[in-house]
């Protein structure tokens, strides 16, 4: 049983007969008549067991939007039932106001909604349904709480969508929809076109033209179907936090862009997430199925405090491919991290795929190295400095091992991914 202010109030006004008749007696009379008015006012309330609770919620929402967990209570008992009910989610479901009052006469059902904003992706879970029931007069309540499991996947926000659309532009340019003149190895035959001031010519078709009395030059686009493996490193480095979010959000936010833009282009899209084991993966997924497979299987996915297991990650790799592939690495380009674990297995995996190496850059290290107002932050700018030289030198070694490499600030990430995938794409080779 609980009380309330009511029952407080009650209790306070016994001050008026203690002052009119200050003896113990008349001050355990009060006390009891308080408590015997809450209990038989707790006894009237409805029973809270004999109230039916069921709560559903959507199966998926997407990062920063909103959502709606709806609870829905039927009295089963023969009383009117006073609630106060009290929707309890993980903080991280970013609930809003969980507590509602419901008057619920017999044998009828109510319905009370909490919105829900998560903060975080990943799955959220419901926690208890508390119901407080409360007597006809209000001094007192029976409380219950019900265990009621629900799970909200939170998938990724996918921000980086916005850059889709001038990505599939550049797209169709290549694609043929407006001809290049592109030759070289991975590019496929496109169509037959008048010669024009600039055409290579080594592109001219001389039986077409022999047919046509003009001079005519091929066109070319880059082949479909190719392979395009992507592979996010989900080890301890990326849990550093860049800005207010884990590194490992960015390089999703990267996947999400990267596997819509490829699918697009005819391409078929394999991901996996490794460290020392595969975390998730998602293979033989194409259309309009592949994002709503990549987005569901990427939102549990969070960083192990453990080191990536590189030989491992190009095992697994191998296995996969059977024929010449993109291979995107997703992970940073900390010298200690690709030094002792990336740089001794990547070069002879880029002898026989197309690989790039993505990672996240630091903003908060462009800061420190401009700043000189005292001898401590000079002292940060020179570590920062430091810093980027060593990355610098790293990613000289890598691209000597033929790999391409893309640092980026988290927010340029993907369409900076993107547009070296339609550089190689453009240059023929994928």
């Amino acid at each position: 049983m609980t009380i309330t202010w009511r029952a407080a109030a009650l209790t306070a006004l016994g001050i008026v007969p203690v002052l009119l008749v200050p003896v113990t007696l008349v001050v355990l009379a009060w006390a009891v008549l308080v408590v015997l008015a809450c209990a038989v006012d707790a006894a009237l309330a409805a029973a809270p067991r004999e109230v039916a609770v069921r709560r559903s919620v959507p199966a998926t929402v997407r990062l920063t939007e909103q959502t709606r967990s709806t609870i829905t209570l039927t009295n089963r008992s023969g009383r009117r039932a006073r609630l106060l009910v009290r929707d309890a989610w993980q903080p991280s479901a970013g609930t809003g106001i969980n507590r509602h009052r419901v008057d619920l006469p017999p044998g009828e059902s109510r319905r009370v909604v909490t919105m829900l904003r998560p903060t975080r992706r990943g799955d959220r879970l419901g926690d208890q349904v508390t119901l407080r029931s409360f007597g006809p007069v209000g001094l007192a309540a029976r409380q219950v709480s019900l265990d009621v499991p629900n799970r909200l996947r939170v998938l990724p926000e996918f921000a980086s969508r916005r850059h889709l659309p001038s990505r599939l532009a550049r797209l169709r340019e290549l694609d043929g929809r407006t001809a290049v003149q592109v030759r070289g190895a991975g590019t496929e035959f496109d169509s037959l076109r008048e010669y024009v001031i600039g055409d290579d010519v080594r592109s001219i078709d001389w039986r077409a033209t022999a047919r046509r009395s003009e001079v005519v030059v091929r066109t070319w686009r880059p082949e479909r179907d190719r392979r395009v493996m992507i592979v996010l490193d989900t080890s301890r480095t990326s849990a550093a936090r860049i800005g207010d979010l884990p590194r490992i959000d960015a390089s999703i936010e990267a996947v999400l862009l990267l596997s819509a833009l490829a699918s697009r282009a005819g391409d078929r899209i394999d991901v996996i997430a490794h460290d020392r084991r595969v975390r998730a993966q998602v293979a033989g997924v194409s259309g309009p199925r592949l994002l709503p497979a990549l987005a569901d299987a990427l939102a549990p996915v969070q960083p192990a405090l453990m080191e990536a297991d590189w030989p491992g990650v190009v095992a697994a790799i191998r296995q996969r491919l059977s024929q010449r592939a993109l291979v995107v690495l997703l992970t940073t380009l900390d010298p200690s991290a690709v030094e002792n674990g990336l740089l001794p297995v990547v070069g002879p995996l880029a002898k026989d795929h197309t690989v790039v190496l993505a990672s996240v850059a630091d903003p908060e290290v462009s800061e420190l190295r401009s700043r000189r107002g005292s001898a401590g932050e000079v002292y940060d700018a020179a570590a920062a400095e430091r810093t980027e030289l060593e990355r610098a030198a790293v990613t000289v070694r890598l691209r000597q091992r033929g790999i391409e490499v893309v640092d980026a600030l988290p927010d340029d990430l993907a369409p900076r991914l993107a547009d070296t995938y339609l550089a190689l794409k453009a240059a023929g080779r994928l």
